[in-house]
């Protein structure tokens, strides 16, 4: 039985490994400093990178961020507080729903709901749709964080005279904060590398643009663009990208689990 749940460990391992080796065999000849330094060249001229991308995604996790984040937090200290009320429960239940949600129904529904009114393609509607992937995230982190925490230390905060929500924002929260920080990361991660729902509100642009309200390039898309073209550098500027995007994605994760691994190993 050791024997045979090594082997499904190995099993699991494997897919990885494969795409991140050949991720590498493709990508590493075009992973050079323009990459990062340079704009998109028009077909048939060299050189070129994808400076514009590696920004424009930057910006969208920014936006994502200030948009879903706050809203999370709250949301999912609501949820540890009051956990059995009806709003709590539909809440919840919303959250969950939300987190199986397929990011391409995600991207139609911020292109009803943004690029649509505003008629135009916009870093702000690729923003609203990421935070919309990211808010049950830390939504649902932020309850499970707060809902571990010691009953003692809320009935002291009370015991002292705090009211509800003090004990809440100024106690609860920040002793919460390091696996609230490890959720907000991983979700970052997530989110870094979504591609669907950006076609239908970032829609891309191979210019040097950080305007919220036009389209913006990013890597995720820069990627699917290049990949299906016929062109060689382009191909091998998407396999480089793409890399890049998987070992972003990859270390984004490793610092959410050695900050959840510190915290274990502090309590």
């Amino acid at each position: 039985m050791t024997a045979v749940l090594a082997a499904g460990a190995v099993l699991t391992m494997l897919p990885l490994v494969l795409v991140l080796g050949y991720l590498s065999w493709k990508g590493l000849p075009g992973l050079r400093p323009t990459l990062f330094l340079e704009l998109p060249v028009p077909v048939g001229e060299p050189g070129g990178g994808l400076a514009n991308a590696f920004a424009g995604s930057a910006l969208l996790v920014v936006m994502a961020l200030g948009l879903g984040l706050p809203v999370g937090l709250l949301a999912g200290l609501h949820l540890a507080e009051r956990p059995g009320t009806r709003l709590s429960v539909t809440v919840r239940y919303v959250a969950d729903v939300l987190n199986g949600t397929p990011s391409i129904v995600i991207g139609i529904a911020a292109w009803a709901a943004v690029v649509r009114p505003m008629q135009r393609f916009s870093a702000l509607a690729g923003a609203a749709a990421l935070a919309t992937i990211l808010l049950p995230l830390i939504a649902r982190t932020t309850e499970e964080m707060v809902r571990i925490m010691p009953p003692s230390l809320r009935e002291a905060a009370l015991a002292l005279g705090y009211t509800e929500w003090r004990t809440a924002l100024r106690v609860i929260g920040p002793a919460a904060l390091p696996g609230i920080t490890t959720g907000v990361v991983v979700a970052i991660a997530r989110i870094a590398g979504e591609t669907a729902p950006l076609l239908f509100t970032a829609f891309g642009n191979p210019f040097w643009s950080l305007a919220p309200t036009e389209p913006i390039a990013a890597v995720p898309l820069q990627v699917y663009t290049y990949a299906l073209s016929p062109y060689e550098t382009w191909q091998r500027q998407a396999w480089a990208a793409a890399l890049v995007l998987v070992l972003t994605v990859g270390g984004l994760t490793f610092v959410g689990r050695s900050i959840a691994a510190k915290r274990g190993r502090r309590a």
